[in-house]
């Protein structure tokens, strides 16, 4: 039976409102954590009600556990546009690399959630269906891309997905995460724009060249 036109108007509305409320939720736990964000503050931005963010999500916690799914959800929205089909291996490892780089570029409060849920020891994600699987299709992307680099005789380097995944994620999150402490020690902002372009470029040289061989030489 076809939905009536008020019940999808209404449905379009629940969306809007869940959607509005994980926006303000996500920057809420990105600057205070898990511990110190506040539901009645969320609700105080939203201008709505704490009784009406429990209608929707249930908890405190069920509501943080929405913002990483969504946070999550993003990065892997980004990494299945990489087109393997019709790159060079070469060409979509690259890809992938900048690809990742410009994410966690454009979103600090994604660098933020991930070092907050490590310090609970990835209690919440571990409640979550939706996360269970949801590194997969990263890692399929991955094997794929280095099947067909071994295949062609470009890649040589005896690496499986989750080394290459966590290369690329390493310098990229470190790079936002670690800005202050590294502009501290170092006198080097490795946020400022100036840096950007090199950085990116490095990135897929360095898993380029790890794939090529080069820490064998």
């Amino acid at each position: 039976m076809t939905p009536q036109p008020a019940t999808r108007e209404r449905q379009r509305d629940a969306d809007r409102t869940k959607a509005e409320i994980l926006e303000v939720a996500q920057h809420e736990f990105a600057r205070h954590g898990y511990a110190g964000a506040r539901v009645d503050e969320i609700a105080s931005l939203m201008r709505t009600t704490k009784r009406m963010i429990y209608y929707y999500f249930g908890s405190k916690e069920q509501l943080y556990i929405a913002v990483l799914e969504k946070a999550y959800a993003e990065v892997r929205a980004v990494e299945r546009t990489v087109d393997v089909d019709h790159l060079a291996p070469v060409a979509a490892i690259r890809t992938l690399a900048e690809l990742t780089f410009d994410h966690h570029d454009a979103h600090r409060e994604f660098i933020k959630l991930v070092a907050i849920e490590n310090i609970h020891r990835a209690e919440h994600i571990r409640k979550s269906e939706a996360l269970a699987n949801l590194g997969t299709p990263v890692l399929d992307l991955i094997e794929r891309i280095l099947a067909a680099g071994t295949a062609s005789g470009e890649f040589v380097a005896e690496a499986d997905a989750i080394d290459v995944h966590m290369m690329i994620s390493a310098f990229c999150f470190f790079r936002v995460a670690n800005q202050h402490t590294f502009g501290a020690l170092f006198g080097r902002d490795m946020t400022a724009p100036e840096h950007r372009a090199h950085q990116r470029r490095m990135i897929g040289d360095m898993i380029v060249g790890y794939l090529r061989g080069a820490a064998s030489i």
